[in-house]
């Protein structure tokens, strides 16, 4: 789950840290949401932590506290999808089921010289009969690691090493000459840029402010009051502090400015400090003493703007 859209040398300490608080399926189970993201904070996409978490609650309640060995009821997890069921299928059980990921899609598209683009229906459907194909025999699991570890260190995107593949005497896209025209990739829509106001807000000395946001792009995460950047300070923060049922009259003072890259947002954040909210008797909760921080799920957003009052 962690490999989904993240980098293997970028995970594994967050693996290592997460495997080593929760070495069993009940352990995760029987965590708070809030632990959760606090481990899984800085690898972004936080709703697989989310599903991952929800995942361990059934297999818990449902299964025994084990990964099911039926496919179908694999599926029906949360967070589990048709890649995910087949590694589990394949390496944990050693059943004959495919996997389709960003480096099996590369290997196979390049041996077989389809020219169709990247998420296509047309080259889904080609690469999961081949998948299909390959897998029917002994060691299923070992195949399909191969081929996603072959994708990521020999027939990789930029300047693969063709003289070094297993599988080259057989490649198309090797005997054509051309690897990197394979597999056919779509046209990326630039990220959009967002100005936004960030406030580190502190009220009875050392509490900031926080509230777990829903429904957004920090769903699950707790986030300091923040709005969209308009140019008025003063403006920015009362729209910020709205969401907190809080109120202050100090002007903002500028901490610094810090761009925060998702994979489709590019935000451009300038942060800034109250130290005098006044909080209504509803708004206490909100406020977390900043030595607790570690212990609840803050993301890499919170943690920049958090560095401007250490440096």
């Amino acid at each position: 789950i962690m490999a989904q859209q993240t980098r293997i040398e970028t995970l594994i300490p967050y693996f290592e840290r997460f495997i080593e608080r929760f070495p069993t399926i009940e352990s995760l189970a029987h965590a708070s949401e809030d632990e959760v993201l606090s481990l899984w904070s800085g690898l972004g996409y936080y709703r697989r932590a989310k599903l991952l978490h929800e995942c361990a609650k059934i297999l818990a309640r449902d299964h025994g506290g084990e990964m099911p060995r039926d496919a179908a009821a694999r599926l029906a997890l949360p967070g589990i999808g048709r890649y995910t069921a087949g590694a589990i299928g394949s390496i944990a059980f050693d059943l004959e089921e495919p996997i389709v990921d960003g480096n099996v899609t590369r290997v196979l598209s390049r041996l077989r010289g389809w020219e169709e683009l990247i998420g296509s229906a047309a080259l889904e459907k080609k690469l999961w009969t081949e998948a299909e194909a390959l897998v029917r025999g002994p060691r299923p699991g070992d195949l399909n690691q191969a081929m996603m570890e072959l994708g990521a260190t020999v027939c990789v995107p930029r300047s693969p090493a063709c003289s070094e593949c297993p599988i080259g005497f057989a490649c198309t896209a090797q005997k054509n000459g051309n690897p990197e025209a394979f597999p056919s990739p779509r046209k990326r829509k630039r990220p959009r840029k967002e100005k936004l106001f960030l406030l580190l807000a502190f009220a009875e000395g050392d509490r900031l402010l926080l509230q777990k946001s829903e429904g957004s792009l920090f769903s699950g995460l707790f986030m300091p009051p923040y709005a969209t950047d308009t140019g008025d300070p003063v403006g920015d923060r009362d729209a910020a502090l709205s969401a907190f049922g809080v109120r202050s009259e100090a002007s903002p003072r500028k901490l610094g400015d810090l761009k925060h890259v998702l994979s489709h947002i590019i935000f451009e954040v300038g942060v800034y400090r109250i130290d005098d909210a006044h909080l209504s008797i509803s708004a206490k909760e909100h406020a977390r003493p900043i030595d607790e921080l570690s212990s609840i799920g803050i993301g890499a957003l919170t943690k920049k703007a958090l560095s401007f009052i250490d440096s």
